[in-house]
C-alpha cells in the first residue's frame, strides 16, 4: 500500500497503524508469528557477564529514548559479520521478549542496517550511525535512538510508553530565552505551549531575544502557535487561504467530528465549518479565505525572534513560519523545511484489515498551482553549516553579534 502511495509523493498521504480498538491478547496473536530467536534476558545477561576478547563494541544492551523499550544486539551464530537486535523489554503485545527488532551487518570496521522494524512490524531503509555508546536510525528526523544501557529491566517492571512529546522553555542566558515546540499534534501540546506562555510572560517580556527551536515538528494543530505571534508581530500578517473537498466522506470522517475538548469559541468555528461545507457538498470550495492578523500593538519584547527548523519541520509547523516571516523581528534559521504544506487537513478513514487507516488531505492551498512548497520547503534566511553540532547556541550566538 505504501509502495502505490508513493507515487502521488505527499506527506500527508499514508497508511497508518492503529491498535487502539484491540485488546493485548488480539495484537499478540496478530504478531505471534513474527522472527524470534532463541535468546532470553538470562542467556544473555550470562554472555555479558563473560569476559570475552572478541566481542564487538555493539554487543550489549541498548534501551530507547522512552525508556519503554530494551533490546540485546548479538552477534549471530551463523553469519560472524552480522548482528541480530532482540527484544528483552517491551509495551508486552506488539512486541515480546525474543523478537527480532533490527539487523545489522559490519563490513571495514562500519555497521550497516540490514533492517529495522518499526512499531507495526513494517521493515524501514534507515540510515545506521553508531556514536560511542548512541545508536541513530534515520535522518534529519530521527525515527529512533537507542542509548547503551548497564541493566536489565525486568519485563514485570515495564512502564507503557508515553508518545507525547511537550514544549519546554528555558532561560539560556540573561537576553535570551528558548521555547522548544516538538510537535503541534494534539490539544493536549496545544494546552502546554499556552499554559508555558503564560508562566513565562515575564520572562519573555524583558528578554531581547527569542529562539523557537521547531526542529522535527511535524505538525498538528495551528492553534499550537497562535498565542505565540503577539511576541512576533511586527505589521498585519497575511494568513494562507485553502479550498476543501467537500464531498460527503470528508464532511463525515473529518470536519463533522468536532472534538469533545475542544473550546466552546473553537466549536463554533468547527460547527459553521461543518454547516457550511454541507451546504456545499461536491463543491472544491474556498472555506478559509486568505484574511489578514492584525494585532494592537507591537510588543517592545522580545527585540528580535529565531526560528531553528530541519528538513522535518513541517505542516502546521510551516503554516506557522510562513506567518513568522512576515514579521521585521524574525529570522530563519537551519535547513529548508519539510514541504508538506500544499494540502492539509488529514482525513483518516479505518481501512477492511482492521489495524490500518488510510490517511489523505481534503485541503488544497490557494498558492497552487503558483507556488508549490510540497518537497520543496521554506527557505531558512540563514544556513546552518553541517560542522555545527550546536544549532541553538550557533543561532544565539548570530543573534547577538
Amino acid at each position: 500500500m505504501r509502495t502505490w502511495l508513493a507515487f502521488f509523493n505527499d506527506k500527508h498521504i499514508g497508511v497508518t497503524y492503529d491498535d487502539s480498538g484491540y485488546s493485548k491478547e488480539q495484537i499478540r496473536t496478530y504478531y505471534s508469528k513474527e522472527e524470534k530467536t532463541n535468546w532470553t534476558d538470562s542467556i544473555f545477561a550470562s554472555y555479558l557477564n563473560k569476559k570475552q576478547s572478541g566481542r564487538d563494541s555493539l554487543e550489549g544492551l541498548w534501551k530507547d529514548q522512552s525508556g519503554a523499550y530494551q533490546i540485546g544486539i548479538v552477534r549471530d551464530k551463523e553469519k560472524k559479520n552480522d548482528f541480530i537486535g532482540f527484544i528483552i523489554k517491551a509495551d508486552g503485545a506488539r512486541w515480546v521478549p525474543g523478537q527480532v527488532k533490527l539487523k545489522i551487518s559490519k563490513k571495514g570496521g562500519k555497521y550497516f542496517l540490514k533492517y529495522y522494524r518499526a512499531v507495526d512490524h513494517s521493515l524501514n531503509s534507515l540510515s545506521f550511525n553508531k556514536r560511542k555508546d548512541t545508536l541513530i536510525l534515520g535522518d534529519a528526523n530521527v525515527t529512533a535512538k537507542w542509548y547503551r544501557n548497564s541493566v536489565i529491566v525486568p519485563q514485570s517492571s515495564q512502564n507503557e510508553q508515553n508518545s507525547a512529546i511537550s514544549s519546554v522553555f528555558r532561560i539560556l542566558d540573561d537576553k535570551t530565552c528558548l521555547f522548544e515546540m516538538p510537535a503541534f499534534a494534539s490539544l493536549e501540546n496545544v494546552k502546554v505551549m499556552d499554559s508555558l506562555i503564560k508562566k513565562n510572560a515575564g520572562e519573555l517580556d524583558k528578554r531581547d531575544h527569542l529562539i523557537i527551536d521547531l526542529r522535527n515538528n511535524y505538525g498538528g494543530s495551528v492553534l499550537g502557535y497562535d498565542k505565540l505571534i503577539p511576541y512576533l508581530y511586527t505589521s498585519p500578517i497575511l494568513t494562507e487561504g485553502a479550498n476543501v473537498l467537500a464531498t460527503e466522506e470528508n464532511i463525515r470522517d473529518y470536519y463533522g467530528k468536532i472534538p469533545l475538548n475542544a473550546s466552546d469559541t473553537r466549536k463554533k468555528v468547527l460547527e459553521r465549518n461543518l454547516s457550511i461545507l454541507k451546504a456545499h457538498v461536491g463543491e472544491l470550495y474556498p472555506l478559509y479565505p486568505v484574511d489578514t492578523v492584525r494585532m494592537p500593538k507591537v510588543l517592545s519584547y522580545p527585540k528580535y525572534v529565531s526560528l531553528i527548523v530541519n528538513k522535518s519541520t513541517a505542516s502546521a509547523a510551516e503554516l506557522f513560519i510562513l506567518q513568522a516571516k512576515q514579521s521585521s523581528k524574525v529570522k530563519i534559521y537551519g535547513t529548508n523545511s519539510s514541504g508538506a504544506i500544499d494540502y492539509l487537513e488529514v482525513v483518516r478513514i479505518e481501512l477492511p484489515c482492521g489495524f490500518y487507516r488510510l490517511g489523505y488531505p481534503a485541503c488544497k492551498s490557494l498558492r497552487l498551482p503558483g507556488q508549490p512548497l510540497d518537497n520543496i520547503g521554506i527557505k531558512p534566511d540563514i544556513e546552518i553549516p553541517l560542522k555545527v553540532s550546536d544549532w541553538i547556541d550557533f543561532v544565539r550566538t548570530h543573534r547577538t553579534k
